[in-house]
């Protein structure tokens, strides 16, 4: 694969590790998140690749989210376009059409939570801290952080955390939903490996149609997506894998997925 700014890439499998890598803190750069963003088209490009494991490199940090030091000077057209950066790596990511899981190792703060958020399932250590402590500094939560987060843990939780300026520990994270699972210090990036090894049994189609649908269920009527649920049922039956998947089962085998 190519080279990212602030970011290196491992295959393990058919999963991509993707680790943010900016020390101290993995803070991200306007570079970074255009090279996540194209990163991310790469592997969607890539019919190889089935999940996406996301962590930060070094034990005290997931990730601190934007550098402050890039808004020191007030320049509102700074602020625009990283903010427009952050939106199109982290929608980019949200639209991964294989499973991104989250293996937060340490804190997850502003953009750091946000990126957490942006995919499809997070496994946080015991001894990390979440926050999106933007407006302690006049500011807010621009890559999603006002969207995503009440829809993981309710209205209620993601005010308090967003305007209360709360830090929150994993035994709480787990608890309000905004993690689905706490590990022991050092256990984040196997667990999330084994959880994306899990993805792999599974039909690469299949899942993406699945994931289209899940997503669907949190920005459109029940009523509409009931029939779309339908009509991708039977599109599955034009794959290779769907014919692959039965037949494996019947010749009690394990399938060979072809994503296609």
């Amino acid at each position: 694969m190519s080279d990212y700014t602030n970011l290196t890439v491992e295959r393990r499998g058919h999963t991509a590790v993707v680790t943010m890598s900016n020390p101290p803190a993995n803070t991200w750069t306007r570079e970074g998140l255009i090279d996540f963003a194209r990163l991310i088209a790469e592997l969607n490009a890539d019919r190889d690749v089935y999940a996406l494991v996301l962590t930060g490199e070094g034990e005290k940090f997931f990730s601190a989210g934007a550098d402050l030091k890039l808004f020191a000077d007030g320049d509102a057209a700074v602020a625009a376009d990283m903010a427009r950066r952050f939106g199109e790596a982290f929608e980019a990511l949200a639209a991964f059409r294989g499973v991104a899981i989250a293996a937060v190792n340490g804190f997850a703060m502003g953009g750091g939570l946000e990126v957490a958020l942006a995919c499809d399932i997070r496994i946080a250590e015991e001894h990390a801290k979440l926050a999106l402590p933007e407006a302690k500094v006049g500011l807010l939560p621009c890559a999603g952080g006002t969207q995503r987060l009440p829809r993981l843990v309710g209205e209620g939780w993601a005010k308090r955390i967003i305007l209360c300026g709360e830090q929150l520990d994993t035994a709480t994270a787990l608890r309000i939903g905004l993690v689905e699972e706490s590990v022991g210090r050092g256990e984040a990036l196997e667990r999330a490996l084994a959880l994306a090894e899990q993805v792999g049994n599974q039909s690469p189609s299949a899942v993406a149609h699945c994931k289209a649908l899940i997503d669907g269920a949190q920005r459109r009527p029940m009523a509409d997506n009931l029939p779309d649920e339908r009509e991708r049922f039977v599109r599955l039956f034009d794959t290779a894998d769907q014919r692959e998947g039965v037949a494996a089962f019947l010749e009690k085998r394990p399938p060979q997925w072809r994503n296609g």
